[in-house]
């Protein structure tokens, strides 16, 4: 973090947040009036229709839900066998078939450039699983799920690049996160890099530039939902996206993910991924992340 820091109280931890940046004045309750002067921020009509409030959380009140205000990704959609993504999976969480004998892994480098929780970024190592109680035919799920831009998944890994991201993910969320050296940049070419904890090569992700389609706000919406335990009961967390300016490649065969030897890419080993299915390059977007609700269902106690 290059900016000057001032340590701030985070529920009973101290984290280091830029001084003077959105968490530092704000406390995740923005005026969004003063965001919209931020040019960085770009036009946040989408927010003013979303009420934020205090809510009880794992670590005291806190504002919910978190506004990411100006964000880019990029995601790799690949095939792994059921057999490994069932036994790494706690039951009752089940993964969706794409089809017979496998399963679907997602990759995801996120760059967060203006957010309540000030910048950073953040990859992610997640299963794609059946919607909790669904019924039916998996390729009807899975179909319904594309249509809608919605889908369920099992996170396995999702490192940081700052303290307060880290400490709110574990704190607030239980989700598995750790601190490493992550960038993204889409330029003339997509590239994506993660570093272990211990700065050496984990993952790095190329691929050239798509041709991108820019969309009016709240025409492109989607939401997808984390499955995961929060002292050992089952919740689920719904984060809504709102894109403005996105690429999209079927089976693409010139972008290389080179696994290089650290937690994520032991992690994708194991796992046996293997044929890319899907590149998803987000130029543009916005995220409302929730705070995680108990998850009601049959199974998930």
């Amino acid at each position: 973090m290059n900016d000057p820091v001032t340590e701030v109280e985070f529920g009973p931890y101290t984290v280091p947040v830029i001084k003077g940046g959105y968490y530092d004045r704000f406390r995740s309750n923005p005026d969004l009036d003063v965001v919209a002067r931020d040019p960085a921020a770009g036009n946040i009509d989408f927010f003013r229709r979303i009420p934020k409030g205090q809510v009880q959380s794992r670590i005291g009140p806190v504002w919910a839900p978190n506004f990411y205000y100006r964000a880019s990704s990029v995601q790799l959609l690949m095939a792994a066998p059921l057999s490994r993504l069932r036994a790494i999976l706690p039951e009752p969480l089940e993964p969706l078939r794409a089809w017979p004998g496998h399963g679907l892994v997602a990759v995801t480098v996120f760059n967060y450039a203006v957010c309540d929780n000030d910048p950073y970024n953040e990859a992610s190592v997640a299963i794609v699983v059946r919607r909790p109680c669904a019924c039916g035919p998996q390729a009807m799920e899975l179909g319904a799920s594309i249509r809608r831009r919605s889908f369920f998944a099992h996170v396995l890994a999702l490192p940081v690049t700052t303290e307060i991201a880290r400490v709110r993910g574990i704190a607030g969320y239980q989700l598995p996160k750790w601190l490493a050296g992550i960038s993204l940049t889409i330029g003339g070419d997509i590239v994506a890099s993660v570093l272990a904890p211990d700065g050496t090569p984990d993952l790095l992700l190329r691929a050239p530039r798509p041709r991108f389609e820019n969309i009016p706000s709240q025409s492109h919406m989607g939401a997808n939902t984390m499955i995961h335990k929060i002292d050992g009961v089952w919740h689920r967390t719904v984060v809504r996206s709102n894109t403005l300016s996105f690429a999209q490649r079927l089976l693409p065969n010139d972008v290389t993910l080179s696994r290089q030897g650290g937690p994520l890419s032991d992690l994708l080993t194991g796992l046996g991924v293997s044929k890319m299915l899907r590149l998803d390059v987000v130029r543009d977007a916005q995220f409302v992340l929730n705070m995680p609700e108990r998850l009601s269902a049959p199974g998930f106690t």
